[in-house]
């Protein structure tokens, strides 16, 4: 399936089932969003890195309008639902202050993935938080968390976020993941490790002397 949809590049990067709230302040995007809410059609988030517009994106539906200002700047919630490959961008378009693209849409399939898998993913992650003294909490039980909802807590680049958006199974993700946090963790336990050496230097010490054999 292609189709056309307008589209708002951002240097984020959104998945499926993602809630994203947004600052909408530029006259093309306030034209935008205006159009969608009013008709509920969806637009497009393609993701720039490095100010770059890169080939996939995810196609988001508008909540939720929160606020709109005097001057017409918007806070809106969005909705993320599904990945899309660009295949033509249409920076003009009739009437439009806002660009569009021709998009297609890969098959993903999603699903629970290997439920082993994610378990050792999701309790990385918590281990990961507990080093770095962070407090999240997912949104879902445990037993229901698939990759799109614990990647943005993984501690994951723009460009690995983007990796994984690529990435078409759950398992790959899953996966993807697993080795990110197997590559990340000891990394940070170490540097944890250090923190407290380096709290200890200069500090009166209580240690244990040294016994000589009688």
């Amino acid at each position: 399936m292609t189709n056309f949809i307008p589209v708002f590049p951002l240097a984020i990067v959104v998945y499926p089932g993602e809630m994203v709230n947004l600052h909408i302040f530029e006259p093309r995007y306030k034209q935008l969003v205006n159009e969608c809410y009013k008709e509920g059609k969806s637009f497009g988030i393609p993701t720039v890195i490095d100010n770059k517009l890169n080939e996939m994106g995810t196609l988001v539906k508008i909540t939720e309008i929160v606020k709109t200002y005097d001057n017409g700047e918007m806070d809106i919630r969005t909705q993320g639902l599904s990945v899309f490959r660009v295949l033509e961008m249409i920076k003009t378009v009739p009437d439009k202050l806002y660009s569009g693209a021709i998009v297609s849409y890969p098959e993903n399939v999603e699903g629970l993935g290997k439920r082993d898998l994610m378990k050792r993913v999701v309790n990385a992650i918590r281990e990961l938080h507990r080093l770095l003294d962070i407090d999240k909490k997912f949104q879902k039980p445990d037993e229901e968390l698939v990759s799109y909802d614990v990647a943005h807590h993984a501690g994951l680049s723009l460009e690995q976020e983007y990796e994984l958006l690529g990435l078409m199974q759950e398992i790959q993700r899953q996966e993807f993941l697993k080795r990110h946090l197997s590559q990340v963790l000891p990394v940070i336990a170490e540097m944890e490790t250090l923190k407290e050496r380096v709290k200890l230097n200069g500090h009166f010490k209580n240690l244990s002397s040294f016994k000589f054999d009688d």
